[in-house]
């Protein structure tokens, strides 16, 4: 007797192998069975004729921690909507764990209002059991944020750690990994990690080598910068030898557009000759941002406090706007999405906001910052649609969402969040799998779960496999379509009708109904 039995479906086991016609057997929290099961008898059956069966979605570059949304939202509905079943957060050198102090949070705040922010935990083995406490309805990993170290030992100081501080952040590292962390990243964009040299990457990622996890970088640059950025990623994996994730790989800006072609083909040179690297790609031409990475590098040294005094400055002021206009960005792609202002700025371009107030859109980018205390999200309209098609379509590509989990109910705060919380998974295989064409269903659904699973080392997950935890969903090829718009992002995405998390059922006939079956993944 099974527990659940799938039946009549048509299975994508993840390997990227062609699909074949079998029913799953599930006992517990485990696949027990992959065959013809039609005289065997379960607890419940699922009927899945003229649909596919799959593993569920692993989202190696999910920022619902932190987001702060599984504190605020433990459901996460438009995650399990996608067919999320298992997340990886920790990602751009942020993680909620470890924690010299509490204080340390304070590299969240350009994404969290942390004045909301309660912890009962510094160490990571103690972030992982207050997550298992808490009990989510997807699996979650997490990688250590390099920026979350960096602060613990140097606090707002921006500039490279000292030998004596790097032998610190390694001590933390190890110690994190060792308490279950999957690996490490950075956010080499950021204010606090701009100035962290090459060597001080090489020595932090020799840790996680030891332990065979993952690296996975935000680079340093993702417009004119491209090509350096890669190239550098690439050479400090080259010379350590760790597993390398270039995070959620593109070109900003029309004038950059040209780059893409050539950072791939730096990608798959360094393949060939042995580097393990891949990049993870979200299926839209428009991405999102802090608005204050539209300054000046120099602007934001020593942390938002230093930034906003300078920015109230007014011949500093004058100098950076200065500097704004000699830097010729095209602001008109620039929109509000979250700020603490009044809600009337968001879905507004910033162009037209300055417009309105009669200013020039440098000093409103000022201002802005100003009075939202430097908390500003932005959605940028500076991608190529061919650049995005592309990374899908490249074999060492690995799709994500650079999303977090969200309900319908939080449009209520006047958040204009992007479409990719909604609708990454499901548009991938709408768009440019059933529509386009641009990849089997085997190789996009491989992209999704097997290959991230394998990737961070992720273990019986990400494959319709005898043994492996039942993560598995059931979707209609079809009818699966992300609907959440850039106007309208808050709609959950329809077509995937059935889901089990570890063996529980959690989307029956396309409605989640509310259990949070998710695990803690420990290295």
């Amino acid at each position: 007797m099974y527990d659940i039995i799938i039946k009549n479906g048509t299975i994508i086991d993840g390997t990227g192998k062609p699909m074949f016609r079998a029913d799953v057997g599930i006992k517990e929290d485990e696949i027990k069975e992959i065959g013809e099961l039609h005289n065997e008898h379960a607890h419940k059956t699922i009927d899945a004729s003229g649909q596919y069966v799959a593993p569920g979605f692993v989202d190696v570059n999910n920022h619902s921690d932190t987001y702060w949304r599984f504190f605020i939202s433990p459901d996460l509905p438009s995650l399990i909507y996608q067919g999320i079943t298992t997340i990886v957060g920790g990602n751009c050198g942020s993680s909620l764990a470890p924690l010299v102090n509490k204080d340390i949070i304070q590299s969240v705040q350009k994404w969290t209002d942390i004045r909301y922010v309660n912890l009962n935990w510094l160490r990571m083995d103690e972030f992982l059991e207050e997550m298992e406490r808490r009990k989510i309805s997807v699996n979650f990993a997490t990688l250590v944020g390099h920026s979350t170290l960096r602060r613990g030992v140097m606090g707002d100081a921006v500039r490279g750690l000292n030998t004596e501080e790097v032998k610190k952040v390694k001590h933390m590292l190890n110690d994190a990994i060792k308490d279950g962390a999957i690996g490490f990243s950075t956010g080499l964009v950021y204010t606090h990690a701009k100035l962290a040299s090459e060597k001080e990457i090489t020595e932090l990622i020799s840790v996680v080598k030891k332990f065979d996890g993952v690296y996975a970088t935000h680079i340093r640059g993702e417009s004119s910068e491209l090509m350096k950025a890669v190239e550098e990623a690439i050479r400090v994996a080259q010379i350590s030898g760790v597993k390398l994730q270039i995070t959620h790989l593109k070109a900003m800006g029309k004038e950059s557009w040209h780059l893409m072609d050539e950072a791939l083909n730096l990608i798959e040179t360094a393949r060939a000759s042995g580097v393990d690297v891949d990049f993870d790609v979200y299926p839209y031409d428009y991405t999102g941002s802090v608005l204050y990475t539209l300054l000046p590098d120099w602007v934001a040294e020593g942390g938002k406090k230093a930034m906003i005094s300078r920015l109230k400055d007014p011949s500093i002021r004058s100098k950076v706007i200065a500097e704004m206009i000699t830097d010729g960005f095209d602001y008109s792609k620039v929109f509000i999405s979250i700020s603490p202002l009044d809600k009337n700025l968001r879905k507004k371009k910033i162009v037209d906001i300055a417009k309105n107030l009669g200013k020039s859109v440098e000093e409103t980018v000022i201002d802005t910052l100003v009075a939202s205390e430097g908390r500003v999200m932005t959605i940028l309209d500076v991608l190529s649609e061919k650049n995005v098609e592309k990374a899908i379509k490249n074999p060492f590509s690995i799709i994500s969402s650079n999303g977090a989990g969200y309900n319908t109910d939080h449009y209520k705060t006047g958040e204009h969040i992007h479409a990719r919380n909604f609708g990454s998974f499901p548009r991938v295989l709408a768009k440019y799998v059933r529509d386009r064409k641009i990849i089997s269903w085997e190789e996009a659904v491989r992209k999704m779960s097997g290959k991230p699973a394998e990737k961070y080392g992720i273990k019986k997950r990400g494959l319709i496999k005898n043994g492996n935890f039942a993560d598995v969903i059931v979707f209609n090829p079809n009818e699966i379509q992300d609907l959440a718009t850039k106007e309208n992002p808050y709609q959950y995405s329809k077509g995937i009708n059935w889901m089990m998390v570890n063996g529980k059922v959690v989307l029956e006939n396309g409605k989640y109904n509310g259990i949070r079956a998710g695990e803690v993944i420990r290295r």
